[in-house]
């Protein structure tokens, strides 16, 4: 025998040895594989593929036991290595279909099933098998279609709806879970968007998609030091990420300006802190919470540049898009009881104080409450025409002129100015009376002191006033004639 079939002979009896031992692997990784332990599988198919790497059917089986273990992209990679190496191999290519289809990728599902349908078409259970793939590949690709169009018109429930439906049957597709996390950020339900973006990133931690969205819910939620730093990590892993980078820009000129705003009102320039928080306002519409806090800062400029309305305004805006906002509560609450509108004070303030029970909170709600009680009576301070922090002799001279007003229009509405001077002597009698005054202050109702604030005569406090004709030059006396409304000053 010669040295070269000698060569041969051995060299065939390597081959025959090595196919012999793969197929031993093979079967014990058949046995783990029915006894559903995969991890054992894939290692024992994986040997077999070592001693034999050009079987088709070694790296089918390893395949199918991927993608039981949830890891469809290898899956995808060794049922293709598959048919390249034996093109006629039916479950290759329907393995390779059905990891398209969990991947997502529904169209190339579809040329992989037409595919098993050439190769035997008279197998009804490829068949079957292969209808209802073909129906879920189809769906795939309708509700794609669904969510494109409702993430166009900003229908981002629609989305996250359609989606939701694709990975019933895409269910290892990071790019369906990624626009449903992108959505739900959108949406406001930022818990939900960054356990998704999350678990793609256990499994591909380079994902620039993934990166962006949980840098897209920390923008949202107004912490945008740490969103930045998502953004800039998924340029750098997707350096032509368009959204990345117009989020970053964003993120980074809306903290700007917020900042100069900041720094303008404790510098006192409220007109430039006005106009830095405008401008802030109009940088990112979709950043909900950023912007309630714009609103709310605006609103505090506002009212201190006493454009009341307008802080009202604007602290409702803040409220609108974010109702959990104390702060804009508390700023529209302050604004109502500076307008004297005590009624919507008193609803700010108790929907404060449901949130937050704390005795700050408390002590605002019931001086808003006694406000209201008091500004249900007659405000005497208004029939003076005096400031609330009047000094007895402005009282006094408030009462004078108010007491003598009335003559020049005596004669055309008696009625109506007996009233007035009724009230304006009932207020003084209040307001000159320190223990009355104080009463009146607290809010407190005087019809229920002894002696009712109401039994009194207004000749009477206007003759003991003005000295009834002695030393004053005029005196106060009753048309008996014309009826107990009618009565006239008379000047000497």
């Amino acid at each position: 025998m010669s040295i070269n079939s000698l060569i041969l002979k051995l060299f065939l009896s390597f081959i025959s040895l090595s196919s012999r031992e793969a197929e031993s692997f093979k079967e014990q990784g058949n046995a783990y594989y029915i006894k559903k332990d995969y991890s054992e599988a894939f290692n024992y198919y994986t040997k077999a593929i070592d001693m034999c790497p050009k079987n088709a059917s070694y790296y089918g089986n390893r395949a199918a036991t991927l993608m039981m273990l949830s890891r469809h992209r290898e899956a995808l990679e060794d049922s293709q290595q598959a048919v390249r190496l034996d093109d006629t191999f039916m479950k290759g290519h329907l393995r390779e279909g059905k990891c398209h289809l969990s991947l997502g990728n529904a169209m190339a599902a579809s040329r992989c099933f037409h595919r098993v349908l050439e190769l035997e078409p008279d197998n009804s259970q490829a068949q079957q098998e292969v209808a209802n793939c073909s129906t879920n590949a189809d769906s795939v690709l309708e509700y794609e279609k669904m969510a494109e169009l409702g993430f166009e018109k900003h229908d981002f429930r629609m989305v996250v709806f359609c989606m939701d439906r694709a990975l019933e049957s895409a269910s290892a597709c990071h790019r369906f879970k990624v626009l449903k996390a992108e959505c739900l950020a959108m949406l406001g339900r930022y818990p939900e968007a960054q356990s998704v973006a999350s678990d793609i990133l256990r499994m591909d931690a380079t994902n620039g998609d993934a990166l962006y969205v949980r840098g897209l819910c920390l923008y949202y939620e107004d912490c945008i030091d740490k969103a930045v730093q998502f953004f800039v990590q998924a340029l750098r892993m997707a350096p032509d990420h368009e959204k990345a980078r117009l989020a970053c820009r964003n993120a980074k000129a809306l903290k700007a300006k917020k900042e100069d705003g900041n720094k303008a009102f404790k510098d006192g320039n409220y007109d430039a802190a006005y106009e830095l928080y405008s401008e802030a306002l109009t940088i990112d519409p979709n950043n909900i919470k950023t912007n309630a806090k714009l609103f709310c800062n605006r609103g505090t400029v506002g009212s201190k540049l006493k454009k009341i309305d307008q802080a009202i305004e604007d602290c409702t805006k803040a409220v609108k898009l974010d109702e959990t906002y104390i702060k804009a509560y508390l700023r529209r609450a302050q604004c109502y009881m500076d307008k004297e509108e005590y009624d919507e004070a008193v609803r700010d303030y108790e929907k404060v104080y449901q949130t937050e029970k704390t005795k700050e909170h408390k002590h605002l709600l019931k001086n808003a409450q006694l406000e209201l009680k008091k500004s249900k009576r007659k405000d005497y301070y208004k029939v003076l025409g005096v400031d609330k922090n009047a000094t007895e002799d402005e009282i006094k001279k408030a009462y004078r002129k108010r007491a003598l007003m009335g003559n020049k229009t005596l004669n055309l509405v008696q009625k109506e100015e007996e009233k007035k001077f009724k009230e304006v002597g009932e207020a003084f009698t209040v307001l000159s009376d320190p223990k009355k005054k104080s009463r009146y202050d607290s809010g407190h109702d005087l019809e229920d002191d002894t002696g009712n604030v109401g039994d009194f005569d207004a000749n009477n406090i206007f003759k003991a006033f003005f000295g009834g004709g002695g030393g004053q030059g005029y005196s106060f006396e009753a048309n008996q004639s014309s009826g107990p409304g009618n009565f006239f000053f008379q000047f000497g």
